[in-house]
């Protein structure tokens, strides 16, 4: 272990690392997306699963992750977690067709439990003035995955596009998404080795009834008088021995934890619905639309994993002072202002195809393609729909799909800028509010005794609520348009700000067993 830091603080920065690797996981795919569809020639609805199919597997994996770390302990869960990444990175890689890339992400999916896990495991080893800076470590390493993510498909791009000699040995240029996908086996390989290096945690093992290794650990987590207290804190909430998992799950469904699970349920959909992971997911994708091209399209995608960034680190150093309530007021104020943005930014597009342009197109195009283009010459379009509709019908869908990014860039007419801007608003209030917030305030709510099966029960729908968020987005953008998309984000978060200025309590600066005793009250 690094002497020079804390213990909590070391083990905490080992299980996080988890969190980059999510991050990063979840968010290569922006890049590698456009890419796997021209390979796979795959329709919107086989785009959409290849982008959620991993949250699917979240989905099924975080309904007994919770169970499984009650039985087997955090720290072991954490290392199954940390085996299903690699295994999906390898295989995905490596995947031969369409359904194949399905299952790996699918695996990796499974692995994206490690958000409740890890959470879970900080909150235990973390003094009570400590815990929200602590838990906001692993959505600081999220949004890291993220950037980082974005980062590495840039520069691959870049790379598969030169002349240098060592990347076309290596045959980027031919395997671009490959390589994008198959970068996360050195992070998952260094994480899992990490992982056995942490102790057990000592709520858990107050659980399981290993008193002497939980006084060993606390010694090396507290310092002083800390020590029994923290341990006369945990001994009284946890009643002195663990209830069947039966006995556990009617707790959660009885009246006593109603309040904490609404609570819980509200905060879990609110992060989803209002379309975080369709501008994680799809960043490149969503920037192509307002006509920017390919390659500045990933490179706004870095200034997203940028703010993102700096706005968690914000939200770390303000969540343990100025608390949960307010940060998720102002963030999801925020939101409903981004979205507004790019609402507007979109509605107030048209699309036109001239001489002028269609010259400029001969210059990147194929000229059948170009050719196929002059009947569009006579219209102007008032929203993406249609135009898109008309693309298809001159040139077929394949085509049509393919060189849609170069096509908008010379047929669009808008102001790009503000779709920019509403979308970095966006992630600014997100990193602030929702991301780190969910998390922490989950760790806390919860009743001891039930911490863990409720934390997998509001996770569960979390990621339902994400899956059909980002497998219905391509569909959504091709049937709706981008301006009524995001004003249908918009929406829910008017709504989840309403939700949450009527019934969210505070929770700094108590202790997880004072917060049990209060908000069963």
């Amino acid at each position: 272990m690094i002497k020079t830091l804390p213990p909590a603080l070391f083990y905490t920065l080992v299980v996080s690392l988890g969190g980059f690797i999510f991050g990063f996981d979840a968010s290569v795919i922006s890049g590698a997306v456009g890419f796997i569809v021209d390979d796979f020639h795959l329709s919107s609805w086989e785009q959409g699963f290849v982008v959620s199919s991993p949250t699917l597997g979240g989905l099924l994996a975080t309904c007994f992750a919770g169970a499984i770390s009650d039985a087997i302990g955090r720290r072991k869960t954490l290392i199954v977690i940390a085996a299903l990444y690699l295994v999906s990175a390898l295989a995905s890689a490596f995947a031969q067709s369409y359904w194949m890339l399905i299952a790996a992400r699918f695996i990796g999916g499974m692995a994206f439990c490690s958000l409740m896990v890890a959470p879970m495991y900080i909150a235990e080893i973390s003094l009570p003035e400590h815990r929200g800076k602590l838990v906001s470590i692993n959505q600081l390493n999220i949004v890291l995955g993220f950037s980082v993510s974005y980062f590495t498909n840039y520069y691959l791009l870049n790379l598969a596009q030169s002349e240098v000699g060592w990347a076309q040995s290596l045959a980027i240029n031919e395997h671009l998404w490959r390589w994008m996908l198959g970068l996360e086996i050195a992070p998952a390989l260094c994480w899992l080795l990490l992982l056995f290096f942490i102790p057990r945690s000592p709520r858990w093992l107050l659980m399981r009834q290993q008193h002497e290794e939980a006084q060993s650990v606390a010694a090396r987590l507290f310092s002083g008088q800390r020590i029994d207290e923290q341990l006369r804190s945990m001994r009284a909430s946890l009643q002195h021995k663990v209830a069947p998992l039966s006995q556990r799950i009617r707790l959660l469904a009885g009246r006593r934890v109603r309040f904490v699970l609404l609570i819980g349920l509200l905060v879990a959909v609110a992060q989803q619905i209002t379309g975080i992971n369709v501008i994680f997911f799809y960043a490149p994708t969503i920037f192509e639309q307002s006509g920017v091209g390919t390659n500045a399209a990933f490179a706004q995608a870095l200034w997203i994993g940028l703010v993102n960034v700096v706005f968690t680190v914000v939200a770390m150093l303000c969540i343990d002072r100025f608390g949960r309530r307010p940060l998720l007021l102002l963030g999801l104020g925020g939101i409903i202002v981004s979205m507004a943005l790019c609402s507007w930014g979109f509605k107030q597009a048209s699309y036109h195809i001239d001489d002028t342009k269609l010259r400029a197109l001969q210059q990147q195009l194929p000229a059948t393609v170009v050719s196929q283009l002059s009947p569009m010459r006579a219209h102007i379009y008032s929203d993406d729909v249609t135009f898109k509709a008309a693309l298809t019908q001159h040139l077929g869908v394949q085509d049509a799909r393919k060189h849609e990014s170069v096509i908008l860039s010379e047929a669009i007419t808008m102001n790009a800028t503000l779709v920019l801007l509403g979308i970095t608003l966006f992630v600014a209030s997100f990193a602030l509010s929702l991301g780190p917030v969910m998390w922490v305030m989950f760790a806390e709510i919860f009743p001891n005794t039930v911490r863990a099966i409720a934390i997998s029960a509001v996770t569960v729908v979390n990621n339902a609520v994400s899956f059909a968020v980002q497998l219905v987005f391509p569909w959504e953008l091709s049937q709706f348009g981008a301006a009524a998309t995001f004003a249908i984000y918009g929406i829910f978060a008017l709504i989840a700000l309403a939700l949450v200025w009527r019934y969210l309590p505070e929770t700094k600066g108590k202790s997880l067993e004072q917060l049990e005793l209060s908000l069963r009250s």
